[in-house]
């Protein structure tokens, strides 16, 4: 998928990336497989904001996605990719042989008319979904699940995958796209591949507007507020005042780790 440079035909153009889709198909989404979507504004049931910089943005309509892959040992021909606007990854649709119809992250070469399989017997090849202690060790692995039949949770952004490093006993040793390595049950299922439209990372928006079309709200520097409003603000001109950077709740951020307890499942932490 290539990098398309506009011309700088005007100024919110110049420097404005966008990725080329035409391996998308040129159709409408499954109308059975989308409902209405409503915005929250970052608000909660009471009307106060607990999630700052969100609002606005384009309509959208939510995409069904299958993360439990529902249809075990039934096969599925891949019919078409297309765009999903909820996330950074594209879908494929499948239809299965007794008709039924799902959405599933596509993976990376993964083409149009290629028939997939979920189950146990699976075989280990893209696309195809099955457990965890029926794939080969070393192979790259997507849509992962934390707990047996809870659907995938692992692996899910675009170019993301998990990457199988060893079997004990009845765990499996999962090397994740954060470099952190722990452990899942092997009863947990997994689908094969590494999933598509890695270049993502590299787009440039280019101006704010395509930061609201997506809709998230301009953010304020704490250094710019007043000491009531961030534990930052305030003072004669900038000032760092030598303090580590927090929060606007004085919690540490930046590199302050914040888990309390350990986790016996993660071995080797990302940093």
């Amino acid at each position: 998928m290539a990098i398309i440079t506009r011309r700088p035909v005007t100024s919110s153009l110049r420097g404005q990336q966008f990725l080329s889709h035409k391996d998308l198909s040129k159709k409408r989404p499954e109308k059975g497989l989308t409902v209405s979507l409503s915005k929250s504004g970052g608000r909660n049931a009471y009307g106060r904001i607990t999630v700052r910089h969100i609002g606005g943005g384009a309509k959208r309509k939510y995409r069904i996605v299958d993360f439990n892959r529902l249809f075990k040992e039934v096969p599925g021909k891949v019919v078409a990719f297309e765009y999903d606007p909820n996330r950074n990854v594209h879908l494929a649709l499948i239809v299965y042989s007794n008709g039924a119809k799902g959405y599933i992250l596509r993976p990376d070469s993964l083409n149009i008319g290629d028939v997939i399989l979920s189950g146990l017997k699976a075989e280990a090849k893209v696309g195809n979904s099955l457990p965890l202690k029926s794939i080969p060790v070393g192979f790259f692995v997507h849509n992962v699940e934390l707990f047996p039949g809870q659907g995938g949770k692992f692996a899910r952004s675009a170019g993301s995958a998990v990457q199988l490093l060893g079997k004990e006993g009845d765990l499996a040793i999962l090397k994740m796209p954060s470099g952190e390595t722990r452990t899942v049950c092997l009863d947990c299922w997994a689908s094969v591949g590494m999933l598509s439209n890695a270049e993502y990372r590299n787009i440039t928006l280019g101006k704010a507007g395509r930061t609201r079309h997506r809709g998230i709200r301009p953010t304020v520097r704490g250094m710019a507020m007043n000491p009531i409003d961030h534990p930052h603000g305030g003072g004669e001109g900038r000032s760092k005042s030598g303090s580590h950077p927090v929060t606007p709740w004085g919690k540490g951020c930046k590199g302050t780790r914040t888990r309390t307890r350990k986790n016996a499942a993660i071995l080797k932490r990302r940093k």
